[in-house]
């Protein structure tokens, strides 16, 4: 039996997470970490509602339950907060990741922890693993130093870089792209979205199957997990309209210079995935494909 602890456990990663390796009760123990009340819906797992910035507390949970596996979904991910904010964001985003580092050491467990394209500046677009990070923001610098308090350490660990994660969960305390705008939409609520930002959105399940599969084969370094496809953000909220059959009427492109963002934004990422094809066994799709499967589950 794989012990595996999941941080950020009522989270739209979290949940996915829960839902898929509890489909496979024999094989794994999960256990979930969130502050407040389970949100997931599910009573058939270990749910402890914990504030991991405590490090003591953390600490001696993990050493209590001794896992096999830690997948880190907890982050702070709001980029302008992030800049407003930057001692939270680094407690969160940096000193949990040393700490859940040290444990991982002292009870020999596998760290797989989640990255984003905004550790680049958006300059090059289809990033590989190796390209060199050079972040525009403090929450793409607070992720790219967790990354670091990795690669310094002597631990088993998977580096997940993802972009713009979509999906829908049980009981969810933020939207995202596609929600937004599938519900903007509906509402017949005209909205602006940028388009000269280039992206290739995640659908959550992609992300939680590449958690899965990093436990699976065991899994070492770091892997890009997102669409096979880039898209400025226009086209994605379009291809949105498209899918779920809604008037793209009420989309108005916009340039990011009229934004006024507290944090700068890269403007062209986009993942090669050559080698999480090769090394995970694993071929994300295009945007289109994704939402196809996404509004199948919605229905």
């Amino acid at each position: 039996m794989v012990k595996v602890l999941i941080t950020g456990s009522n989270g739209l990663l979290g949940q996915s997470l829960l839902n898929l390796l509890l489909k496979e009760k024999n094989k794994y123990r999960v256990y979930g970490f969130s502050l407040g009340e389970n949100r997931s819906g599910r009573a058939d797992f270990n749910y402890l509602s914990i504030d991991i910035t405590n490090r003591d507390n953390l600490k001696e949970q993990l050493r209590n339950i001794n896992p096999n596996y830690i997948i880190n979904t907890a982050a702070m991910t709001q980029v302008d907060d992030c800049e407003i904010k930057k001692a939270a964001c680094d407690i969160l985003n940096v000193e949990v990741v040393k700490w859940l580092s040290e444990i991982c050491k002292n009870i020999n467990a596998h760290l797989i922890h989640i990255s984003t394209d905004f550790i680049f500046d958006g300059k090059k677009g289809w990033y590989t693993e190796s390209d060199k990070p050079n972040p525009l923001s403090y929450y793409g610098l607070s992720k790219l130093k967790s990354e670091q308090v990795l690669e310094k350490s002597t631990i088993n660990y998977t580096i997940l870089r993802t972009i713009l994660v979509y999906g829908k969960v049980f009981d969810m305390s933020r939207s995202n792209i596609v929600l937004w705008v599938k519900e903007s939409l509906e509402n017949k609520k005209e909205i602006t979205i940028v388009n000269d930002q280039f992206r290739t959105p995640t659908y959550v399940e992609d992300l939680a199957m590449a958690c899965k599969i990093s436990i699976d084969i065991n899994a070492i370094g770091v892997f890009n997990i997102a669409s096979s496809e880039l898209l400025s953000i226009y086209e994605i909220a379009k291809q949105i309209a498209e899918v779920f059959n809604l008037d793209h009427s009420y989309i108005k492109p916009i340039s990011t210079s009229t934004l006024n963002q507290t944090a700068n934004r890269p403007i062209k990422t986009g993942f090669d995935l050559s080698k999480t094809n090769k090394e995970l066994n694993f071929y994300p799709k295009t945007f289109k494909d994704d939402l196809q499967r996404f509004k199948e589950t919605l229905m």
